[in-house]
């Protein structure tokens, strides 16, 4: 018996407890987007964004191997954060659907990167990619953050599976 009460190692838990325990801590919805090597733009809804720096400014936003748009987030010098507001969320819904063009008919604009950003969304960030890690079945992605856009609003949030607004 270690010295913590424990017996010895512990085996993991299960992904859906994974999933479930960790979807009782409230994230706000943000939209990664970057240019694909032909220029087109890609992007997918995101919750797994937090700060990490304020010098230098560093964010990190965690992808899935698997997710559709990785190899254009892997080749990526730059890559931008859409923060959405509560009245979004069907933006949400579209940019986390596959086997479509996720900015077919959706209102965007080129950031000083060349960053496809979201209009009328809370914040707008465009990062220079710092540092890539993969870590289990997600690669991390860190970026400098190198311009920024900010708006007004409430902000969409998820909370154990559902969408959420604020009170």
């Amino acid at each position: 018996m270690s010295s913590d009460g424990s017996a010895g190692p512990e085996a993991p838990v299960s992904s859906d407890l994974f999933r479930r325990a960790c979807g009782r801590f409230a994230t706000g919805v943000a939209v990664a987007s970057v240019l694909d090597e032909k220029g087109a733009p890609r992007g997918l809804t995101v919750s797994s964004f937090t700060s990490v720096s304020l010098d230098p400014p560093l964010i990190l936003v965690c992808l899935g191997h698997a997710v559709t748009e990785i190899e254009q987030f892997q080749a990526a010098r730059y890559f931008g954060i859409n923060i959405l507001g509560e009245e979004q969320q069907p933006l949400s819904e579209r940019f986390a659907r596959q086997k479509h063009d996720r900015f077919a008919g959706v209102e965007w604009h080129p950031g000083e990167t060349g960053v496809p950003l979201l209009e009328g969304v809370l914040a707008t960030m465009e990062c220079a990619v710092r540092q890539r890690v993969t870590a289990g079945d997600h690669h991390i992605f860190i970026g400098e953050m190198v311009h920024a856009r900010i708006g007004e609003g409430a902000p969409l949030i998820h909370h154990a599976s559902r969408y959420r607004r604020l009170a």
